[in-house]
């Protein structure tokens, strides 16, 4: 099951309750999922700038439950029919991270039992700014996830940096929007592609696609 969640705060609850960043939200949006403080997020989350405040919007595999400081006015929960993902086309907009890794020559080298350095270990990620960089990244996000986009409707909006502070540590994320069309390949892991997200830093508000059925 995957079910949708969205609530509106406005600008007085966000100043109570001190969201003043990406990670701020993401704390706040555990709440809505109580009695679960050892297990892995496996929900995604987009925020937006709303005419009452801020829009949040939930994506998980579960019911999420309204917390106490959001208006029961503003909060709509529901599951989304699974026949919802059964259209060939579907109008598109992404909030994402793109990045590529690159070796840190900072780092120690770690070798894993083959002899190769583990990239993973050894890398970071490095925003990703250049146009024909963002759309093969994307590209390649969409083949692997059971879609394509068709190319004369992708519109690309690069909206700076998102700055966050965790654990007194600040740091920060390259936020772009992805708009456009695309076409489904395998509906199945389609399906699981909107479940699951696309690209990094997702608790932090990335990765979830928003999509409209096309006819």
């Amino acid at each position: 099951m995957t079910w949708l969640t969205q609530l509106t705060l406005d600008q007085a609850t966000v100043a109570r309750r001190r969201l003043r960043d990406n990670y701020d939200w993401h704390q706040a949006a555990w709440e809505c999922f109580p009695g679960r403080p050892k297990d892995a997020r496996d929900f995604l989350t987009r925020l937006d700038e709303a005419p009452q405040g801020f829009r949040l919007i939930l994506v998980s595999p579960q019911p999420a439950t309204r917390p106490e400081w959001c208006p029961a006015e503003t909060w709509q929960s529901r599951e989304i029919p699974p026949d919802y993902f059964g259209c060939s086309r579907y109008a598109f907009q992404l909030q994402a991270n793109p990045t590529r890794k690159v070796v840190d020559p900072n780092k120690p080298k770690v070798v894993g039992p083959d002899g190769r350095i583990n990239r993973n270990k050894n890398a970071r990620r490095i925003p990703l700014r250049q146009p024909a960089d963002l759309t093969a990244w994307l590209e390649r996000k969409a083949l692997a996830g059971g879609f394509t986009v068709e190319a004369d409707s992708l519109r690309i909006v690069p909206e700076g940096q998102d700055f966050f502070n965790r654990n007194g540590q600040r740091g920060s994320h390259a936020s772009v929007e992805f708009r456009g069309t695309l076409s489904v390949t395998d509906p199945a892991k389609f399906h699981q592609t909107f479940a699951a997200g696309l690209g990094s830093a997702k608790a932090f508000g990335f990765g979830l696609l928003v999509i409209a059925p096309l006819k």
